[in-house]
């Protein structure tokens, strides 16, 4: 048991990686025509093509869970659990933190929240499909976590 939950975390912490990955070579590369919507100032319509990200990795994720419980490969549904959880993680951070796409955490003053937010306005700054930083999602390089100041309400 302990070791199909180290399996989740550890999947959990590798997607950060393919996240970047995708994001970096796949989304500002050969799918940007998904992904070009999100960069735009203004959001049209509640769901973008950008949205379409989230089929691309929950199909594996319940893929393997369900194979993995289906077939009694528990370390296979480990590995869609965390898989989940990542995508959990992103849709609360992504979604609703910096994109403010629900309005449940406006006024956060925890400085590694703001700091994620703002290294992603720094790849939002770039309109276009090339020339963007920070793809990361949960671990954005320091700089971005020094000289955090909170508004004064």
């Amino acid at each position: 048991m302990v070791l199909l939950a180290l399996t989740t975390l550890a999947t959990f912490a590798v997607m950060e990686g393919i996240t970047w990955c995708t994001h970096k070579y796949v989304m500002h590369g050969f799918l940007w025509y998904l992904h070009e919507d999100h960069h735009q100032p203004k959001y049209q319509n509640i769901f973008e093509k950008n949205d379409l990200f989230f089929v691309i990795f929950a199909l594996p994720s319940s893929l393997s869970i369900y194979f993995g419980l289906e077939q009694q490969m528990y370390h296979l549904s480990a590995f869609g659990f965390g898989i989940a959880l990542y995508g959990i993680a992103y849709f609360l951070v992504h979604d609703v933190l910096i994109h403010q796409r629900f309005k449940w955490f406006k006024h956060t003053k925890n400085r590694y929240l703001i700091g994620l937010r703002k290294a992603h306005k720094i790849h939002h700054k770039n309109l276009g499909k090339h020339d963007s930083k920070c793809f990361g999602m949960l671990f954005v390089p320091m700089k971005y976590f020094k000289k955090t100041k909170f508004k004064k309400s």
